[in-house]
C-alpha cells in the first residue's frame, strides 16, 4: 500500500511545487520512495502547464533538489479520492479546497485535509508566505524543508513504516 501525498496552493509554481520536490527529496532519501508517491496542484487556473517559478526553482537549485518535468495543474475533484494526505499550504487554499471538496458528488470530508502550518505550530503562524508577491522563497523554503520532515514522520508513523 502507498500513501500518496499532495501539497496545494495558489498557482502551483511557488510553495506546493517546492513542498513536492523537497519531500520527495525527502522520501527518497528515507528510501522510502516504492510507497510514498508526492504530488501538487494549485486552486488557480492562472500557471496551468508551468513550471515552478524562478525563485522555487533557485532555492531548490542550492540545495540540489530535482524539480524535472514539474508542471503546474488544478486540484480536481478526483484528488480527493487519490490522496491520503492533502496539505494546504495557506488558509485560503483549505477554504477553496473544502468549496471543491463540497461541490463533488458523493464525497466526503477528507480526514487527512489540513494546513501545512499545522504541522509546526511553534511557528506562530497559520500560513506558508506566498513568496510570489514578496519574493521570501529562502523563508518559504527553510518552512517548508521543516514541515516536510514533520510530514514524513506522521506518514512513517501512521503506516508504521
Amino acid at each position: 500500500m502507498k500513501a500518496r501525498i499532495l501539497f496545494v496552493c495558489l498557482g502551483n509554481i511557488c510553495r506546493s511545487p517546492m513542498a513536492e520536490a523537497v519531500m520527495r527529496y525527502q522520501v527518497t532519501q528515507a528510501n522510502l520512495a516504492d510507497v510514498i508517491e508526492v504530488d501538487s496542484a494549485g486552486t488557480g487556473d492562472w500557471h496551468l502547464g508551468h513550471p515552478p517559478h524562478e525563485g522555487t526553482r533557485k532555492q531548490l537549485d542550492e540545495h540540489q533538489i530535482s524539480y524535472q518535468g514539474m508542471k503546474a495543474r488544478l486540484v480536481t475533484s478526483n484528488d480527493f479520492a487519490s490522496f491520503d494526505y492533502i496539505v494546504c499550504m495557506d488558509t485560503n487554499n483549505l477554504r477553496d479546497v473544502r468549496k471543491l471538496l463540497s461541490a463533488s458528488e458523493g464525497a466526503k470530508e477528507h480526514d487527512r485535509l489540513f494546513t501545512f502550518m499545522e504541522l509546526l505550530p511553534d511557528r506562530g503562524t497559520a500560513d506558508v508566505p506566498d513568496p510570489y508577491y514578496d519574493g521570501n522563497f529562502s523563508f518559504v523554503y527553510e518552512l517548508v524543508e521543516a514541515g516536510c520532515k514533520e510530514l514524513l514522520g506522521r506518514v512513517r508513523n501512521d503506516m508504521n513504516l
